[in-house]
């Protein structure tokens, strides 16, 4: 029997290379949790894409709460911090935490997280959070730096040929004014 993994994704052109690596170890649930992506259109677009694919492959889906008020108070007096600065921490944190606090409740043997495959995302905070959540609520976290060994280009080259949207801001509204 395979560990039970649930894995924060962010959107399916980040997601694709993930799930392919992952598909073949683990028992995959994908958890699209992210109440930083704005406007509402932005993240139901992401959503369906993402929803739409899992369904193709055949893995479990599930949706966390669109609670952008929580993700607002989180991010409160850091609005103007740049890209892969202490808001992006912050943003980490709460949907890691979640992701985290799901698994252990729902009797999961590890998480994990599409983020890092960003070349815009710091890993070495990713995986700090990560580490943190896992040691404080006795899970596994699956650390991986999934931008290595080109993982990135893959995942670009995976997402073209399959025809998904790509996006040019993270999601959160102060990415996208930049």
């Amino acid at each position: 029997m395979r560990p039970k993994l649930l894995l924060h994704t962010c959107c399916a052109s980040c997601s694709i290379y993930v799930l392919d690596q992952l598909a073949h170890e683990y028992d995959l649930t994908i958890f699209f949790y992210d109440p930083n992506i704005h406007p509402r259109k932005e993240y139901n677009l992401r959503r369906d894409e993402m929803k739409n694919y899992a369904k193709k492959i055949g893995l479990k889906f599930e949706e966390g709460e669109y609670n952008s008020s929580e993700w607002f108070k989180k991010t409160k007096g850091l609005e103007n911090e740049p890209e892969r600065g202490r808001r992006c921490d912050a943003c980490f944190d709460l949907r890691l935490s979640k992701t985290a606090t799901k698994a252990k409740a729902e009797g999961y043997d590890t998480f994990a997280t599409v983020l890092s495959i960003s070349p815009h995302k710091d890993y070495a905070k990713i995986s700090m959070i990560g580490q943190s959540l896992a040691n404080q609520l006795g899970i596994e976290f699956l650390d991986r730096d999934w931008k290595k060994k080109d993982g990135f280009k893959i995942s670009s080259k995976m997402s073209k040929e399959e025809g998904f949207y790509r996006q040019d801001y993270c999601g959160c509204v102060y990415s996208k004014r930049n």
